[in-house]
């Protein structure tokens, strides 16, 4: 028999003990009466006339591997019976960590926080916070029923990552507990008057799985270690100083349990002058094995390597080599195997593609040395039209400048070909990002995030001063824009099918609103940015599992026209929420001067109807709370938590395998039944440019960006992927994340299209 649940053998123990094995069995009977039970109670008596001695621990253990081998998609439910046992696996453990009566279930809460405060796992400050009688009242609201609503993968996924343990490894947390201290963290400097009642609303809404915090925050809230924001981007400096400064920073960020964003277009390229001595320069290469090397030995605790993806413009002569650096094949000293790669692409570079007309590369150094300025500090304010296209047309015809002439087109297959052996680049389309800009006052985007969702204004600090003072040594900087996020995502299909969107999202943008004042960044500018713009990224997924629920076709028309109506509502409810908080709490320091202060964000995107009126005039009178609002992550493991389909993509297949360290577990598309089987069609068979249709529709009502990823087989024609990529740029997408394609054998056949 495989075993499925644990790294460990569990041998099938031997037992005259029938009272623990029939007191489950017929627990499970009750709970699950549509499960096919005969088979499996059979199974377990078979087992138990092994007449040898078993404990209760391993006839759970039993249970669970049993039920676990019961998961199909004839049979999805089982996923449940599974879960409700190793539930009960959980308390056992829990109960013997913190010396309860296992039948109890959760215990007090108020002891678990002093014991794990004593192990130095809680931050002490939430007793400083809460007094006794407080926590008291919370433990009360703990509902150990909510624990029901996991699948077998969603309460293996949360406990083996994110529920508090001893150092040694013993269980203390427990689910419910984990949403309550994540609530009490986020909601500890709300006035104290009405401190409990909001309290009570974001554990209602972690707890019912309406929506999912951040894995930083779901791992780290109350607890002595680590931040809780997502994702950092960083600006890097064309100065020695400046590239080892910001890996000194990405250090220190990356440990603490953040993705990472790095620009390294500023870098001056290979064969460049330094200090004038011309041809020194060895480019952005050698700085991307540093980056590479930080991203391996600077781990998150031990749990995860660290993660860096790195952009560089498409006019940059060391395009060509940044664009091979993941490839298999080739000088292994011009590789960076861990580093994600993403290209910052202007209009005018896919419009000479589109002509298959030259291109031309640039050293940034040289171009600030003769022209006065630097070329990435200009985008096209109008399609087809703009300073950045004339400052490229002065490089290009300007004498002193020395380039590289290259058909676009070839390029375009070096990005290809990159990613169709490595997924990467992703594709960052710069134009359309700063037009969209709401604080483009303060600021230039240049590129986006590990995951390709955040867009917000980015500057590199540089040092200013250095100098001796009363013995000390004393660094200025002139801080930059070092860009934070603070992301949560809503379940779509558990909230808009119990229809609580607008009560769900006006809770979570004070959650994620919060979450920027309680977190403590280990970068100062960071922590700077953080409150300057007090951006947050609220975002969605399951849009593949509400579809199947409401019986709506991807491809279609339909899908397209929802996408619209729904994330609408969703920009709505959110712009609205960070209003009222700003009536309560006030604006962003740099709200004055916004396109949310002018009104140009609600007439660029035609917001017209008189509810959309009606929220312009209120702004503009009242303020917004946060820069930047909506941001759609990839949240696969949230969404694995929450039960349901990750972020706005297609599923896999209807029934698969999650591959564990050392083990799989079954897991079937969530809700998967004959009615819904038929809408539950493989991201492989899905025409690709339905996906891109609806996305463009989405991300009119997104103020950042959205985690979009291209299903190809890698059979695909080269054609058939620049026509999506072409697909993507004219429809307004902002940025394309990973180009994940398989083998035509790994492609299934299609079940949805029999």
């Amino acid at each position: 028999m495989t075993t499925l649940i644990t790294g460990s053998d569990i041998s099938l123990p031997k037992t005259n003990s029938s009272d623990e094995l029939q007191i489950c069995l017929n627990q499970l009977a009750r709970q699950f009466p549509e499960l096919e039970f005969t088979e499996y109670q059979d199974k377990m008596y078979q087992l138990l006339q092994l007449d040898l001695n078993g404990t209760a621990a391993q006839i759970i253990d039993w249970m669970i591997l049993t039920a676990v081998e019961q998961i199909s998609a004839a049979d999805p439910n089982w996923t449940y019976a599974a879960a409700t046992l190793y539930t009960k696996k959980l308390y056992r453990k829990a109960a013997q960590s913190r010396k309860y009566q296992e039948e109890q279930q959760y215990g007090s809460f108020y002891q678990l926080i002093k014991e794990l405060i004593g192990l130095g796992i809680y931050d002490e400050t939430l007793l400083e916070n809460y007094s006794k009688e407080e926590i008291k009242q919370l433990e009360d609201i703990i509902d150990p029923t909510k624990d029901d609503l996991f699948t077998y993968i969603g309460i293996v996924t949360l406990a083996e990552r994110y529920l508090a343990k001893s150092h040694d490894g013993k269980v203390y947390e427990l689910p419910q507990e984990r949403f309550m201290l994540i609530a009490m963290t986020i909601m500890k400097n709300e006035p104290k008057e009405k401190r409990i009642e909001l309290i009570k609303e974001a554990y209602w809404a972690l707890s019912n799985l309406y929506m999912t915090v951040a894995t930083p925050t779901l791992a780290n809230a109350g607890k002595s270690y680590g931040q809780l924001s997502s994702c950092f981007i960083d600006t890097v400096d064309d100065s020695l100083r400046g590239i080892y400064d910001s890996n000194t920073d990405i250090a220190n960020l990356s440990k603490n349990g953040g993705g990472i964003g790095v620009y390294l277009g500023k870098i001056r390229s290979r064969g460049s002058d330094i200090k004038g001595f011309k041809g020194v320069s060895s480019g952005v290469i050698p700085w991307m094995k540093q980056l590479n090397n930080t991203a391996v030995s600077v781990d998150q605790l031990g749990q995860r390597q660290g993660a860096i993806a790195v952009y560089l413009d498409v006019w940059h002569k060391d395009i060509f080599a940044f664009l091979d650096t993941r490839l298999n094949n080739g000088d292994e000293r011009q590789r960076t195997h861990d580093l994600f790669t993403g290209v910052s692409i202007p209009d005018l570079f896919m419009e000479q593609v589109q002509k298959r007309e030259d291109w031309y590369l640039f050293d940034p150094h040289e171009v600030r040395k003769v022209m006065g300025y630097s070329l990435e500090d200009y985008f096209d304010e109008v399609p087809e039209g703009g300073s950045f296209r004339e400052k490229y047309r002065e490089c290009v015809n300007h004498p002193l400048i020395s380039k590289e002439k290259v058909p676009a087109i070839e390029i375009f297959k070096s990005i290809m070909v990159s990613q169709l052996e490595t997924g990467t680049p992703f594709m960052f389309y710069r134009d359309t990002v700063n037009r969209a800009n709401p604080n483009k006052h303060k600021g230039m985007i240049y590129c986006s995030n590990l995951c390709t969702e955040i867009m917000q204004n980015m500057s590199p600090t540089v040092v200013t001063e250095e100098k001796v003072e009363d013995g000390s040594i004393i660094i200025v900087k002139k801080p930059g824009d070092f860009v934070v996020c603070n992301l949560s995502s809503i379940s779509l299909a558990k909230s808009v099918m119990d229809d609580v969107l607008e009560r769900l999202i006006s809770i979570q943008v004070r959650m994620l609103d919060n979450v920027i004042d309680i977190n403590s960044i280990p970068v100062l500018q960071a922590q700077m940015t953080n409150q300057k713009y007090r951006s947050i990224g609220l975002g969605t997924f399951g849009w593949h599992h509400l579809l199947a629920l409401k019986g709506i076709k991807w491809e279609s028309e339909e899908a397209v026209q929802y996408a619209d109506e729904l994330y609408e509502e969703i920009g709505y409810l959110t712009i609205k929420a960070s209003k009222e908080l700003a009536k309560e709490k006030g604006a962003y320091p740099y709200f004055e001067g916004s396109d949310w202060q002018t009104g140009a964000y609600f007439t660029e995107k035609d917001y017209a109807s008189l509810r959309w009126e009606a929220l312009k005039e209120d702004i503009q009178k009242y303020g917004i709370r946060n820069g930047y609002l909506m941001a759609v992550a990839p949240n696969s493991s949230t969404s694995i938590i929450a039960g349901s389909t990750a972020s706005i993509d297609p599923i896999f297949r209807q029934e698969y395998s999650e591959e564990k360290k050392d083990y799989k577990i079954p897991v079937t598309a969530p809700d998967l039944s004959p009615k819904t089987r038929w809408y539950y069609k493989s991201a492989y068979h899905i025409d690709q440019h339905w996906s891109i249709r609806q996305n463009a529709k989405r991300q009119r009502h997104v103020d950042q960006a959205i985690s979009f990823n291209f299903y190809v087989s890698n059979e695909i024609k080269a054609k058939a992927l620049l026509d999506l990529h072409m697909d993507a740029w004219r429809s307004g997408l902002k940025t394309t994340y990973y180009v994940r394609s398989t083998s035509s054998a790994v492609i299934e056949e299609c079940e949805s299209c029999q």
